[in-house]
């Protein structure tokens, strides 16, 4: 059994996902899946095309989060980019954030 607190099994994970994303309702459907987990964070869409989606929590809880995002969202997905990186504890939920 481990002793480890939980805040240092928390991570923060910053997704880029590029393609068809924006006008397709993804931030609405990345909040609505992101409500299911222990996640906070927010998603956005760019100026250039992309929408970005951070989130904070378990390895676990982001894992689910995405790949549900992704059978949701699947068809418009051209490409994603991924960091990982230490969780800074600064959302209180999951939002959609204005255009960036």
């Amino acid at each position: 059994m481990s002793c480890q607190s939980s805040e240092k099994l928390r991570e923060r994970r910053e997704t880029y996902f590029s393609g068809r994303v924006q006008g397709v309702g993804f931030r609405y459907t990345a909040r609505s899946i992101a409500s299911r987990y222990a996640v906070t964070g927010f998603v956005q869409n760019l100026n250039d095309g992309r929408v970005l989606l951070v989130a904070e929590g378990e390895q676990r809880d982001i894992d689910g989060l995405l790949q549900d995002l992704r059978a949701e969202i699947a068809c418009f997905v051209r490409g994603e980019q991924t960091a990982t990186l230490p969780a800074i504890g600064e959302f209180h939920d999951f939002s959609i954030l204005p255009t960036a």
